[in-house]
């Protein structure tokens, strides 16, 4: 079988390497005659298999001791609502950056919670650019600051790590894993797993220790992280496919070299559709120089009529889900780390073809 090169924004592309034990282990895992999604969450071979997960992922971004990882159900959507439940610890404010869509629902959600401040926000821009901290307007009396690195849709990613006085929370959902990472610096990062890390299904928490039991009043057991830390991420039962396909990830980015490795390769990819993009009369990218994502890289053409053929034309090279997000149109490639250079190149080899043929 040949497989295609998938830019989808997520669920994404896995490591074919990844696939290929999956597909080993579907049926029958390692002789124990059954498939992993029949294990016992509670059996000894499960948990091996999630702590082995937790330990690489500890390993691949160096998280210090005192913090806690939790692999959770829900996605990163349901920590819209999650991290206010556990973080206000009896404050009734939060500031947020809103640098696109992911931003803005997550302020949606949050202020069903809190009294949300958005400190910053580029939306008079079509969110193109992250705004200036000169010009952040932050709540001095705010629980929390969160902000998203990387906007899937818009590509607008952060060149920096804001620096505040309080916990820092960060929904990395579209660019974990794909550089290395200083966690001592944030209070709580989540990340959906399905851009980066896995499958959908499952949803990355690494939460400082201290921030655990602030919870609000009221709140359902489930969604309490300390109550998640507590039993291991098994208070009740977790994707257990989706948690042994994140580690089989997590192990495939160790024999890569590790993030070093995998933030080379990425800023490769990315430098060269960029680059594509800017030497063209045709193709053209909003974002400011300065926040271009490396994960998600929108594009327009010089002609919108032309989209419809420049997707049909593409898929029929294997060149898969180029569409861009349905509330802003173009396209849109999403480079992650299971995306080979070779799919980039492919991809602009195509681009240059249409571009002679149609500009």
């Amino acid at each position: 079988m040949s497989r295609a090169f998938n830019f989808c924004a997520g669920p994404a592309a896995l490591p074919e390497a990844v696939l290929q034990q999956a597909q080993a282990d579907l049926v029958d895992w390692q002789r124990r005659g059954c498939s992993i999604m029949e294990m016992s969450h509670r059996g000894a071979d499960f948990v091996a298999i999630a702590e082995r997960a937790e330990q690489d992922l500890r390993d691949l971004l160096a998280i210090p001791d005192n913090y806690k990882v939790l692999f959770l159900q829900g996605g990163a959507t349901q920590q819209f609502a999650q991290v206010p439940m556990n973080l206000l610890g009896g404050k009734a404010s939060a500031d947020y950056i809103c640098t696109g869509v992911w931003s803005e629902k997550a302020i949606a959600e949050a202020k069903k919670f809190a009294q949300v401040n958005v400190a910053a926000t580029d939306v008079a821009n079509h969110f193109r650019a992250v705004p200036d901290v000169s010009t952040w307007q932050l709540d001095n009396h705010a629980a929390y600051l969160h902000y998203t690195p990387n906007e899937t849709i818009h590509g607008v990613e952060f060149d920096f790590i804001p620096s505040v006085d309080v916990p820092l929370v960060a929904d990395y959902s579209s660019s974990i894993l794909s550089e290395p990472l200083d966690v001592s610096k944030f209070g709580l990062i989540y990340a959906g797993a399905q851009k980066n890390i896995g499958p959908a299904g499952i949803v990355v928490v690494i939460v400082r220790e201290d921030l655990l039991g602030r919870y609000a009043a009221g709140m359902p057991t489930i969604m309490d992280y300390a109550v998640a830390a507590k039993n291991g991420s098994m208070y009740n039962t977790p994707p257990t496919y989706s948690w042994y396909l994140s580690g089989l990830v997590f192990q495939w980015l160790k024999a890569q070299g590790g993030l070093e490795a995998i933030a080379a390769l990425n800023a490769r990819k990315a430098a060269k559709l960029y680059g594509a993009i800017d030497a063209s009369g045709f193709y053209a990218n909003p974002v400011a120089i300065a926040n271009r994502s490396r994960m998600n890289v929108p594009f327009t053409l010089a002609d919108a009529r032309l989209e419809a053929t420049f997707l049909q034309e593409a898929e029929a090279q294997h060149l898969l889900n180029l569409a861009g997000h349905r509330s802003v149109g173009g396209m849109r490639a999403s480079i992650y780390n299971a995306v080979p250079e070779a799919a980039v190149d492919a991809l602009i080899d195509f681009m240059a073809d249409f571009e002679r043929r149609h500009g």
